[in-house]
């Protein structure tokens, strides 16, 4: 976590996770200040790069992507990771693509339409350089989506690692 911060801006943090259209007006009253200083506040936030971007969650199924799947790749090396990368920068079904450990090199999180569409779209994904297999999972139902972070996870995890995070207690208690 870079440069200072205290309650308050975690409380920010939270609250945009909450709802990323929360009037400053709304969010000056759960934390306990002005409208410029919450204003200025965010500022900061997104200048330190904590706050990335403001988003919109959707419901995928009701634009009718009825699968939604896990799909783990495993890329025979690192010679191919750039050419992966920019395979996977341009596909639109690839929602999210993380690399791991473990068994195979990334996971990638797809939407599509019907299964017919993600066999071709496997089937894309198997002819790109270096990919030597899949593993797909399909997702029967959403348990939890979260865009939300806790503040108070946020402040136990600062406690545990002994980063002192200094704020006003007085200002801090909403």
């Amino acid at each position: 976590m870079s440069g200072n911060l205290d309650l308050i801006d975690l409380k920010i943090v939270e609250s945009f996770g909450d709802n990323a259209r929360i009037r400053l007006s709304e969010l000056a009253e759960i934390v306990g200040l002005s409208i410029p200083s919450v204003s200025e506040r965010v500022d900061k936030l997104q200048k330190k790069g904590i706050i990335q971007k403001f988003t919109t969650q959707v419901d995928e199924r009701q634009l009718g992507f009825d699968i939604q799947a896990f799909v783990r790749v495993r890329v025979d090396s690192s010679k191919h990771y750039k050419s992966f990368v920019e395979h996977v920068l341009r596909e639109d079904e690839i929602m999210e693509c993380y690399s791991v450990t473990g068994d195979g090199s990334h996971i990638l999180k797809v939407m599509t339409h019907n299964t017919a569409s993600l066999e071709r779209f496997l089937s894309r994904i198997q002819s790109w350089p270096g990919v030597l297999g899949t593993n797909t999972s399909f997702v029967l139902s959403e348990i939890k989506k979260n865009t939300r972070i806790s503040s108070e996870i946020v402040k136990n995890n600062l406690l545990d690692r002994q980063v002192l995070v200094s704020f006003d207690a007085k200002k801090s208690r909403k």
